[in-house]
C-alpha cells in the first residue's frame, strides 16, 4: 500500500500543472521540494523566522511531481526541504518518509532517489533501514551535525556529541558500508573553547565523512546568537576556519582513497570529447559533493546509469573504469 494522502481541503494541491510547467533544461537530475519551513529553533538560524512553520507537501503531489519528471527523462531526483526528517509530522505520521522513499523509487524511469538534509536528533532505525536497504534509494545521509562539542551544541540548541554522532554513523555502515555521509559544521560560535574546537577536530578525524563543509560564525539578525556574549575576536573565527578547512579536505581526500576498489553506480551527467565523462555515484550529491571521472566514455550517454570500479582518485573525485560499456541503464541496484 502508498502512504495514505490527506483529505481534499486539508493541505493545499502543489506540484507541476502541465502545461504550465516545463523544464528549464536537460539534466538528468533534478530536486523535488518536499516541505517548507522550519520549527526548529538553532540559535544561529533565522530560516523559522522568514519561511515559517514546518509545512510538508501531500504525498500524493510529491510523487506526481516525480513521475513528471521522470516522463521529462530526470533519471534521479533529490528530496529538498530544511528538515527531511520532520516530513509528515504536520500530517499525523511522523515516519511518513519510509512509507513514501518505496512509492517514489518505483515510479517509472527513475535510477536513483536521494534524500538531503536530515537531523541526527530524529533518525530513527525504521529511516536509517528504507534509506539503506531499499532498491533505486541512495544510502546517503547528508547530516546536519553542525558541530560535536555538547557546550557548543548546547549554545546551539540542538542535541548530541561526538560519541553519539559516531554511533550513529556506526549504524548507518553496520547496514550499508559504502553509505555516503556529509556534514557541514560551523567554527568559532560564541564560547567556543580551543576544548570544543579539539573535540569537533577529534570526532572528523573518526568520522570517515565524504564531503565536508566548514564555516565561520557571523552574526545574523533577528537570531538568539546574535545576542549572545563570548564572541570570538574575527581574526580567531577566521584562525579556525582555515585550520578546520584543511583537516577537513584532508580527511574527505582520505576517505575518497578508501572507496578505490569500490564498485558504484555512477549516473552520467556529462559527456565531452575534451574534457571527459563525468558523473556521480550514489555518495556524491549534486554540486556539493565531488564527482565521478570514468576512464572511458564508449557508448555513455549523459542520463545513463553505468556500473563502475573505482581505480583512482583525484582529491575528493574518484576515477572510474565502466565495467559493461555501452550496457542498459544498471539493474534495480543502481541507487545503492
Amino acid at each position: 500500500h502508498g502512504p495514505a494522502d490527506l483529505p481534499d481541503g486539508l493541505a493545499p494541491a502543489s506540484g507541476p500543472r502541465a502545461p504550465l510547467r516545463r523544464r528549464l533544461d536537460g539534466a538528468p537530475v533534478a530536486s523535488v521540494k518536499l516541505a517548507s519551513g522550519c520549527d526548529r529553533r538553532c540559535s544561529f538560524c533565522a530560516i523559522p523566522s522568514f519561511r515559517g512553520s514546518f509545512i510538508s507537501r501531500r504525498p500524493s503531489d510529491v510523487l506526481n511531481e516525480t513521475r513528471w519528471l521522470a516522463e521529462q527523462g530526470v533519471k534521479e531526483i533529490m528530496l529538498v526541504s530544511e528538515n527531511n526528517t520532520s516530513y509528515g509530522k504536520d500530517l499525523g505520521d511522523i515516519r511518513l518518509l519510509e512509507s513514501l522513499l518505496p512509492e517514489l523509487a518505483e515510479v517509472d524511469g527513475l535510477e536513483r532517489v536521494r534524500v538531503s538534509y536530515l537531523q541526527p536528533a530524529e533518525m530513527r532505525p525504521g529511516l536509517i533501514d528504507v534509506l539503506t536497504s531499499t532498491p533505486k534509494i541512495a544510502p546517503y545521509f547528508d547530516l546536519s551535525f553542525q558541530h560535536s562539542a555538547p557546550d557548543v551544541l548546547r549554545a546551539m540548541r540542538r542535541f548530541g556529541d561526538t560519541d553519539r554522532f559516531l554511533e550513529l554513523l556506526d549504524t548507518i555502515r553496520s547496514k550499508a558500508p559504502q553509505a555516503g555521509v556529509r556534514s557541514n559544521f560551523i567554527v568559532g560560535f560564541p564560547g567556543e573553547s580551543a576544548a570544543d574546537l579539539a573535540e569537533l577536530e577529534r570526532f572528523l578525524n573518526h568520522a570517515r565523512l565524504d564531503a565536508v563543509g566548514v564555516f565561520g560564525y557571523s552574526d545574523e539578525e533577528g537570531t538568539e546568537a546574535a545576542t549572545y556574549d563570548r564572541k570570538l575576536d574575527e581574526d580567531v573565527v577566521a584562525e579556525r576556519l582555515a585550520r578546520v578547512s584543511r583537516l577537513a579536505e584532508e580527511l574527505v581526500s582520505q576517505r575518497a582513497e578508501e572507496r578505490v576498489g569500490e564498485t558504484v553506480h555512477v549516473l552520467v551527467e556529462s559527456v565531452d570529447e575534451t574534457e571527459g565523462v563525468y558523473g556521480r555515484a550514489a555518495h556524491q550529491a549534486p554540486e556539493t559533493d565531488g564527482q565521478v571521472l570514468l576512464t572511458s566514455g564508449e557508448g555513455l550517454v549523459v542520463g545513463r546509469m553505468v556500473e563502475a570500479k573505482v581505480v583512482g582518485t583525484e582529491g575528493v573525485d574518484l576515477v572510474a573504469e565502466p565495467l559493461f560499456q555501452g550496457s542498459p541503464a544498471c539493474s534495480e541496484e543502481a541507487g545503492r
